[in-house]
């Protein structure tokens, strides 16, 4: 299955100053924050701003009013705190962010939800630091591939909230390890409350952006995801198509399930070309993304989502040394089968950029991000995923403004 960690290749980098202090910042205290508020300024309570011709949100409820682009904290601020925990949330709030990523959701043993990049969880909890949890670690097959750590659907819901998150990847975000063992995991349920209160909290609507994980391995366990979103969508009024909730998969079955379970927004998830979802890997469907990406499957994808959400590959192409090539047709077609394009991921960090737009070696420090946002922006695309959107905010303000003047 394909995941967001395809564009985590590479190496290099330098740290752009107007956005390194908020590694080390508390809350909204960062350096590069006003412009990121100035960026998104005007949005109302449902997160309108201007017309689309302008690029602000279009007119209408649901996910037209969002505004264009679209800057969605990828499983919250990562890129300062450790992902999926409320720490890392509360602040994609801060910084502006349209839309936050709260909860790539897998079960629990006892059939709750929480937020996890993954099932397994040696590498984002302290799990390895509890001995009574020792016996848990084991090495299952996970979508086809051979994975050994400790997974949720062996753990209650009590014995989760026992652990405490840390950073996911400390040699690119080693500030980020401050913050390790402060949150706990949180439940799906949780994120449906913080979501209504920070939207009376914070005056405007909140959006989130949640993603099924593994559905088809979780259904052949027993746990299926689907209906047990649904279940807590109806049960805080959030099943509709005007609820400020996306769902999103890898696995278009998913999706399909979830088209006849809830009204919500739906987007399919979209790995590189050659890849096969899992769910057609399971049922013998031969099909690719590439087939996926035709004129034909993007019409067949609208005949159930709102949207997809691409690799950031599939925009632009990267040659064999990783630069960007020339545009593809994706934004084009998708738009011409009325989908909605969010692509995954920006990321400061040098490691995660092309070549051409790498600063320096240091494997933490930043590189001109800001550069390789206005070439996906100048694509159409009408969002994007990021795990700084502070840097995303200041970058969607320039290329919203145009070309700056000499000073």
């Amino acid at each position: 299955m394909g995941t967001r960690e395809s564009d985590e290749q590479g190496r290099g980098t330098g740290r752009r100053a107007v956005l390194g202090a908020a590694v080390l910042g508390a809350g909204g205290a960062v350096l590069g924050l006003p412009g990121a508020a100035r960026a998104a300024q005007g949005a109302t309570a449902g997160g309108q701003q201007g017309d689309g011709q302008q690029g602000g949100g279009r007119k209408g409820g649901g996910l037209k009013s969002l505004p264009v682009p679209t800057i969605v904290g990828h499983r919250g601020a990562s890129g300062y705190r450790p992902e999926h925990t409320f720490g890392s949330y509360d602040l994609a709030l801060d910084l502006g962010a349209h839309v936050v990523e709260a909860g790539d959701v897998v079960p629990t043993k006892d059939g709750h939800l929480v937020c996890r990049h993954e099932p397994e969880i040696g590498g984002t909890t302290d799990v390895a630091d509890h001995p009574e949890f020792a016996a848990r670690r084991t090495t299952k097959t996970l979508d086809g591939v051979p994975t050994t750590g400790w997974f949720t659907e062996d753990f209650t819901l009590a014995e989760l909230k026992t652990l405490r998150a840390v950073e996911r990847i400390p040699a690119n975000r080693p500030h980020n390890t401050l913050y390790n063992g402060r949150w706990e995991i949180p439940t799906f349920e949780e994120v449906l409350k913080w979501q209504d209160e920070q939207t009376r909290k914070r005056g405007r609507q909140v959006w989130i952006y949640p993603e099924t994980k593994h559905p088809t391995y979780f259904r052949k366990l027993g746990l299926g995801l689907e209906e047990r979103i649904a279940a807590l969508l109806r049960k805080y009024g959030k099943d509709k198509k005007d609820s400020p909730v996306i769902l999103q998969s890898f696995e278009p079955s998913s999706v399909q399930r979830l088209h006849r379970l809830v009204g919500n927004p739906l987007v399919v998830l979209l790995s590189d070309a050659p890849s096969r979802p899992w769910d057609f890997v399971e049922a013998g469907d031969p099909r690719t993304v590439a087939d996926l990406i035709t004129p034909k499957g993007l019409k067949e994808i609208a005949s159930y989502a709102q949207g997809i959400g691409p690799t950031v590959d599939l925009v632009i192409p990267k040659d064999a040394d990783g630069n960007l090539t020339k545009p593809s047709t994706l934004v084009r077609d998708a738009h011409a089968a009325g989908l909605i394009l969010h692509p995954y991921t920006v990321r400061n960090e040098n490691p995660f950029l092309p070549p051409a737009f790498r600063k320096g070696t240091a494997a933490d420090a930043y590189g001109d991000v800001f550069g390789v946002f206005q070439a996906y922006f100048a694509t159409g695309i009408d969002g994007i995923f990021t795990d700084n959107a502070d840097a995303g905010l200041l970058a969607r303000e320039d290329f919203l403004s145009g070309p700056r003047r000499n000073r």
